[in-house]
């Protein structure tokens, strides 16, 4: 098989610019006027943009690639597209179609690859129900894949990472790992049901949000990608003048971490997303830093979710086939304090 993890530097979302840099690049001095139909852009650093239309309905509209995350062609392409869909569930929309973005070495990389890449991606579409109807491709000098999503909602849908209050519960619907297994992928010192169990949870779909969508009681949501729990979590705390108490032994991690952590394997963005985000959260130790911010790719919803409905939440998430782990709650929301999350552990 040909390794096509070889041929980027990075791999998934691990790729992403660090927070930092990103937030370099958006700074403008520039007076933009905000146009009077945008109901979200990118003030909060939201998961896709939404756009009032004239009959009330609300369309969603996001794009996200990134160079390959695993060796398998098919699997690549599953996993680029359903980490795309993933941020149209996220703000509790339905995805309705998907345009495709490739870059290809030519020369390099045989063209069939990359036919194989866009099979795996239109069997996720259809999985979603929508259909992969076009794209966009250019000569790149690493092989690079990813969607553009068109979704929609009505506004009383819609959720943004802003909205948290104080009192609520938090979720994650999979556990955190996906940068560490893909970075020891990257290194060739994975062990194959490792990597397997981290390829099932990433293409598996979020459609689950679809569903909280109508939920009132979900006061925020997004999903968790380069930035780490923490850093995601950070940025719902911020966008909903709240802080967060996060439990550390509730938190779901794959089990098999430790002995990857303990070769100091890692994705280089980690130590990034951690200098980021340093100010806003208490004391990590090492475990705690090297997972909290490890940067996942097709990663789970993070939810923010008044505890009088917790219990019809659980049973929902047995309904999607959501891990026993990931139905318990990992922290609560507070009143805002100096930090945006206070860390809690008996020792893990």
């Amino acid at each position: 098989m040909t390794r096509l993890t070889s041929y980027s530097k990075g791999s998934g979302c691990g790729c992403k610019l660090s927070p930092a840099e990103l937030k370099s690049i958006l700074s403008t001095d520039l007076e933009i006027p905000i146009h009077p139909h945008l109901i979200v852009g990118n003030k909060d650093n939201d998961d896709a943009a939404v756009f009032a239309l004239h009959d009330g309905q609300y369309v969603m509209s996001t794009v996200d690639f990134f160079t390959p995350i695993v060796d398998d062609a098919r699997d690549f392409g599953k996993i680029a597209a359903s980490n795309a869909i993933s941020d149209i569930y996220a703000m509790g929309g339905k995805p309705l179609m998907a345009v495709a973005i490739l870059g290809w070495p030519i020369g390099k990389l045989e063209t069939a690859l990359a036919r194989e890449i866009m099979e795996g991606a239109q069997l996720v579409c259809s999985i979603a129900g929508i259909p992969l109807a076009g794209g966009h491709s250019i000569e790149s000098t690493e092989p690079l894949f990813g969607l553009a999503v068109t979704g929609s909602c009505l506004p009383q849908q819609l959720k943004t990472n802003a909205g948290a209050q104080e009192g609520d519960l938090l979720f994650i619907t999979k556990p955190l790992g996906n940068g560490i297994i893909s970075a020891a992928a990257k290194k060739e010192k994975v062990e194959k049901e490792d990597l397997e169990t981290a390829i099932r949870y990433m293409i598996n779909l979020n459609d689950i949000g679809k569903i909280l969508g109508d939920w009132p009681e979900v006061h925020a949501m997004t999903d968790v990608t380069g930035f780490g729990l923490a850093g995601h979590l950070t940025e719902m705390m911020k966008a909903s003048g709240t802080s967060a108490v996060l439990d550390f032994d509730k938190v779901p991690l794959y089990p098999f971490l430790d002995k990857y952590l303990e070769q100091f394997i890692y994705p280089d963005i980690t130590t990034k997303n951690f200098s980021h985000l340093s100010g806003d959260i208490s004391t990590l130790n090492s475990k705690q830093l090297f997972t909290l911010c490890d940067p996942q790719t097709s990663g789970g919803l993070l939810i923010s979710i008044h505890a009088d409905k917790v219990s019809e939440l659980k049973h929902l998430m047995k309904d999607y086939n959501i891990n026993d782990a990931c139905a318990v709650p990992i922290g609560k929301v507070v009143s805002k304090n100096e930090l945006s999350i206070h860390l809690q552990s008996n020792g893990r």
